[in-house]
């Protein structure tokens, strides 16, 4: 029996009044974490998701009887292992480091310093593999981590090789070099860009957190489209670029012959 009111009407795909869906409301949990929170207590993943508490206590415990998170005996949260499990299947990813992982581990013997693997993901460069030697500078970069596109050797490389409409969507942005705050002039990028793809190789002077050098290269897949960029990075004393580049260039070479790429590196596709 009704009060003679109109029955709300339930449309295909809208969310519910009520709020988001349960799927967006769990992955707003796991995004409450990141390098600089790893560990999260009850309050502080309610206020980073911007969850109440009760149901940050109910999603929680779903996620934790799934494996995505784990909580501690001082009751503090933590991502589980089994996201890690998860995402070691994404195939550009894993196929890309399972060909690559040879290649850096010789220039990581070489070099006796940092080698770096990142794919483009949305704005950023996503580190996907980092071989380090013990006695290697200190860096900003951890796997996982993104990286900016504009003010790092891996970055400019997967900026250079995008395509067109994706670079001035960047190069529209206000840029500034991290963590100097150096304010990035649009036109000297468009310069270094169009050096980088005539060139195949991008090589980044940084001053800080200490002097270093990063000489980049792309690597191709099976496509002939960039898949990713391998880097090395060094102390500036120690950093020779044009020793450097033919290394990381004939690395990143042999990784895209190992995709099934065709094209040669720094040739413009037909």
């Amino acid at each position: 029996m009704t009060d003679g009111s109109p029955e709300p009407v339930r449309v295909r795909g809208r969310r519910p009044p009520q709020g988001d869906p349960v799927v967006d409301r769990a992955f707003a949990l796991l995004a409450a974490f990141d390098a600089g929170h790893r560990s999260l207590s009850l309050g502080e993943l309610s206020r980073r998701s911007g969850i109440p508490t009760s149901s940050t206590l109910r999603l929680a415990g779903r996620l934790m009887a799934w494996g995505a998170l784990e909580r501690g005996s001082d009751g503090r949260f933590t991502i589980g292992l089994r996201l890690w499990e998860v995402a070691s299947l994404a195939p550009r990813g894993q196929g890309l480091k399972q060909v690559a992982l040879p290649f850096m581990g010789d220039l990581e013997e070489v070099t006796r310093q940092h080698v770096l693997l990142a794919v483009r993901e949305g704005t950023d460069a996503l580190l996907v593999e980092r071989l380090s030697a013990h006695q290697a500078m200190d860096v900003l970069y951890r796997v996982g981590g993104r990286l900016p596109l504009h003010s790092t050797g891996v970055g400019l490389i997967l900026l250079a090789f995008a395509e067109t409409a994706f670079q001035e969507s960047v190069l529209d942005q206000p840029l500034v070099h991290l963590p100097e705050n150096v304010p990035v002039s649009p036109a000297a990028l468009r310069r270094t860009l169009a050096e980088i793809r005539r060139d195949g190789t991008a090589t980044l002077r940084r001053r800080a957190p200490q002097p270093l050098v990063s000489v980049a290269a792309p690597i191709f897949g099976a496509d002939d489209r960039v898949a990713a960029a391998l880097s090395v990075v060094v102390p500036q004393e120690n950093a020779e670029p044009r020793l450097l580049g033919p290394a990381v260039r004939t690395a990143a070479r042999a990784i895209s012959r190992g995709l099934g790429a065709r094209r040669a590196i720094g040739v413009p596709p037909a």
